[in-house]
C-alpha cells in the first residue's frame, strides 16, 4: 500500500507531482514509516561487532560487555563511517586515474592540456610530450593511493596549501597511503582493538585530508585533463529537459570518467542513425545526482540538462520519459528498481559498486569505451522501441529555462581578471560580507527535501553573503532558481549591486560534490593572495542536509582545513560528551575548524554571519 502522507520539499512542483502519482512509492513516502528513529542509533551508542552484543549504552549500562564506554563506541562508529566515505571517494579517483592512464598510453586526445601542464609542474614531472606526461601524472596518483600507511603520500606535500601543510605536519596529520589509511581504520575499529577515542578522531582527520586532496581535488583535475575543463554556460534544468521525441538515458553516480566515452559515442553519426531507426530523433543524456552536474559543467551535444539531485531520481523515472538508467556510483537509490520495473525502464550498471538487482552489468574498461557506448546505445534504442507507445509520458513543467553553471577554480579566477583581488576588494570594501560554501547532500529529515538548504541560502544571500554551492545542494538550488537571473532580487542590496555589475546570480554553481575540492582551491587562492592561513578567511562552510558517510569524510576535510562547518543535524556522536566536545569546541584549538550544529534556519544564518564578522574584524576589514 502506498502511503499518501509524503515528506515536504522546497520544490513545490516536484512535491505536487509525487503527491499526485497513483501507486508510485518513493523515499518521500517511505520516510514516515521509519519513525520514530532509534535513539541509540542517533546518539551513536550501539555496537554489534561481536556475539556478546548488540550492546547499547544507557545510564544503567554505561559500558558494553567488553567494557567499551560511550566515548569509545561513538568514536569507533564515527571513524568507521568516515573510512567508508573516504573509500568511496578514493574508488572514484582510482578509476579516473586508470582512465587517464589508459587514454595517455593509447594516444587518445586529451582535452585539458593547460590543467595537465599545471598539475605536472606542481608534481615536478619533467616537461615533455603530452601523453607520457599525462601517464606519469596518473601513475603518480595511483602510486600514492597504494602506499603502505607508514609512507606518506607525496602529493599531499606538493598540492596542499603551505600554511595548512605546516599545521598538519605539526599535528601528525599527514596521511600515509590512502587505501592503507582506510584499511587500518577498519582494523582499528574492530572487536577489542582501539579504545582511544582521540586517536580515532585524529585518524578521521587523516582520512579527511586523503579524501580532500585525492578524492575531491585530484578527481576534478584528472577529469579536467581527460574530458575538458568546466565552462560557464546557461542551461535549462529540471524535469523539463526530458524530451519524449528522444531516447532519454538517465545517469546516476559520480564518475564522469566512466560516462565520458558513452556521452561521446551517443553523438556519433552511427548513434543518430540507430536512434532514428527506433523512431526517435536521437539520444539524450539526462543528468540526475552528481554526475549529471559534472556533465552539466562540461556540456556536450547529447546532454539534455540536469534534472535534479539524489531524491528526485524516483520521481523522474515516474514521468515515463526515461528509457534507460546508467548507474556507476551513488546516489543510486534502491527504490528506483521497482519504479523501473513498473515503467519498463532498462538498467545498465558500469561499476558493480552500484549494481542494481535488475540491471545488466556492463563492466567499464577504459580501453573499450567505444564498445561500451555501442552496447548502451543498442540497449536504449531497443527499449525505446518496446516501451514508448505503451508507457504514458507525463513530464511536469518543472525547473528553470536558464541556469548558470560551470564554475571552477580556474575559470572563476579568469572571470575576475586572472586573480582573486577583485573578489578580495569586494569583501574588504563591505560590498560582500564574505563567502559561504553550501555543499553536500540533500536529505529528507532537516525540514524536508532541500528545505533547510534553500532556506539557509536565501537567508545568507539576504545578508550580502555570496554563496558557492557544490553537491546535491546545487541540483536543488538551481531547480528553485537560485542560479537564475531572478535570484538577484532575493539578495541583499549590496550583493544585488555586485551581481548586476558582474552579471552573476547570488549563488555560484560549482557542480557536484567533487566541486567541494574546487572550493578548497578557491579558498587557498584567496588565502595566498592575503598571505594568511585558511582559518582566518571570512568564509564559512555548511553541509546543511548532509546524508551519508561520504559527507562525513568531506566534513573531516573541512575540519582539517580549519573551516567552521555548520550542520543542521549532528552526526551520530551525541552519546559521547568527549567526541561532541572535541568536534564542536576543542577542534578549533587544533586545526582552527569546528562543527556548528544548528537546526533552525534563521539561527544558523545568524551564527554563520557572526563567524564571518569575527574574521573580518580579525583581518581589520
Amino acid at each position: 500500500m502506498i502511503m499518501k502522507q509524503i515528506c515536504p520539499s522546497a520544490d513545490e512542483i516536484l512535491f505536487a507531482f509525487m503527491r499526485d502519482q497513483d501507486g508510485v512509492e518513493t523515499a518521500f513516502h517511505r520516510l514516515s514509516a521509519q519513525e520514530p528513529k532509534c535513539g541509540f542509533g542517533l546518539q551513536g551508542v550501539c555496537c554489534r561487532l561481536c556475539t556478546n552484543g548488540p550492546c547499547r549504552i544507557t545510564p544503567k549500562s554505561p559500558r558494553g560487555v567488553c567494557g567499551a564506554d560511550a566515548d569509545t563506541m561513538v568514536a569507533r562508529n564515527f571513524l568507521r563511517a568516515v573510512a567508508a566515505g573516504a573509500a568511496c571517494y578514493l574508488h572514484v579517483v582510482e578509476n579516473a586515474a586508470e582512465s587517464l592512464r589508459t587514454a595517455a598510453e593509447s594516444g587518445r586526445p586529451l582535452k585539458g592540456t593547460e590543467v595537465l601542464a599545471e598539475l605536472a609542474a606542481a608534481l615536478d614531472i619533467p616537461e615533455g610530450d603530452l601523453h607520457p606526461r599525462a601517464a606519469a601524472v596518473a601513475g603518480a596518483v595511483l602510486n600514492d593511493l597504494y602506499l603502505p600507511r607508514n609512507r606518506k603520500m607525496a602529493m599531499v606535500e606538493k598540492l596542499a596549501y603551505g600554511p595548512r601543510l605546516a599545521r598538519w605536519r605539526e599535528l601528525g596529520l599527514l596521511p600515509g597511503g590512502a587505501k592503507s589509511e582506510v584499511f587500518d581504520a577498519l582494523v582499528k575499529t574492530s572487536t577489542n582493538l582501539s579504545s582511544d577515542p582521540m586517536d580515532m578522531l585524529i585518524h578521521a582527520l587523516r582520512l579527511g585530508i586523503a579524501t580532500g586532496i585525492y578524492g575531491l581535488e585530484l578527481t576534478n583535475l584528472l577529469n579536467d585533463i581527460l574530458l575538458g575543463e568546466p565552462q560557464l554556460s546557461t542551461r535549462p534544468v529540471g524535469f523539463g529537459v526530458v524530451d519524449p521525441d528522444y531516447i532519454n538515458i538517465m545517469v546516476t553516480g559520480h564518475q564522469h570518467a566512466l560516462l565520458g566515452p558513452v556521452q561521446e559515442g551517443l553523438g556519433e553519426p552511427w548513434a543518430v542513425e540507430l536512434a532514428r531507426e527506433a523512431g526517435a530523433k536521437g539520444f539524450r543524456i539526462v543528468g540526475c545526482t552528481c554526475v549529471g552536474q559534472d556533465i552539466q559543467s562540461r556540456g556536450g551535444e547529447v546532454f539534455a540538462g540536469h534534472a535534479g539531485n539524489n531524491f528526485t531520481s524516483e520521481a523522474l523515472l515516474a514521468t515515463g520519459g526515461i528509457d534507460l538508467v546508467i548507474s556507476e556510483f551513488n546516489c543510486t537509490l534502491p527504490g528506483i528498481e521497482d519504479i523501473c520495473r513498473r515503467y519498463r525502464v532498462a538498467q545498465i550498471c558500469l561499476d558493480d559498486v552500484a549494481k542494481k538487482q535488475n540491471a545488466d552489468y556492463l563492466p567499464f574498461n577504459p580501453a573499450e569505451g567505444d564498445s561500451i557506448a555501442r552496447q548502451v546505445a543498442r540497449a536504449a534504442a531497443e527499449n525505446y522501441r518496446r516501451r514508448r507507445d505503451e508507457v504514458p509520458v507525463n513530464v511536469p513543467g518543472h525547473g528553470r529555462s536558464s541556469s548558470l553553471a560551470g564554475f571552477s577554480e580556474r575559470n572563476l579566477r579568469a572571470f575576475l581578471g586572472g586573480h582573486y583581488q577583485p573578489l578580495i576588494d569586494l569583501i574588504a570594501s563591505g560590498q560582500l560580507k564574505g563567502l559561504a560554501a553550501i555543499v553536500g547532500c540533500s536529505n529528507l529529515t532537516a525540514g524536508g527535501h532541500d528545505v533547510f538548504t534553500a532556506g539557509l541560502t536565501r537567508e545568507l544571500i539576504r545578508r550580502d553573503i555570496l554563496v558557492l554551492s557544490a553537491g546535491c545542494t546545487s541540483g536543488g538550488l538551481e531547480n528553485l532558481g537560485f542560479m537564475s537571473p531572478e535570484a538577484v532580487e532575493w539578495a541583499g542590496e549590496r550583493l544585488q549591486k555586485v551581481c548586476r555589475e558582474l552579471n552573476i546570480p547570488p549563488v555560484l554553481n560549482f557542480g557536484p560534490c567533487l566541486g567541494i575540492g574546487r572550493l578548497e582551491m578557491v579558498a587557498a587562492g584567496i588565502a595566498a593572495a592575503l598571505q594568511v592561513d585558511l582559518p582566518r578567511l571570512p568564509l564559512v562552510l555548511s553541509a546543511p542536509q548532509w546524508l551519508e558517510e561520504q559527507a562525513l569524510a568531506d566534513g573531516a576535510f573541512g575540519l582539517a582545513l580549519g573551516l567552521p562547518l555548520h550542520l543542521a543535524q549532528p552526526p551520530f556522536i551525541t552519546g559521547s560528551g568527549l567526541v561532541t566536545r572535541v568536534l564542536t569546541e576543542d577542534m578549533e584549538k587544533l586545526t582552527g575548524g569546528r562543527v556548528i550544529v544548528e537546526g533552525e534556519i534563521g539561527a544558523a544564518a545568524e551564527k554563520l554571519e557572526q563567524v564571518i564578522q569575527q574574521r573580518r574584524s580579525a583581518l581589520g576589514i
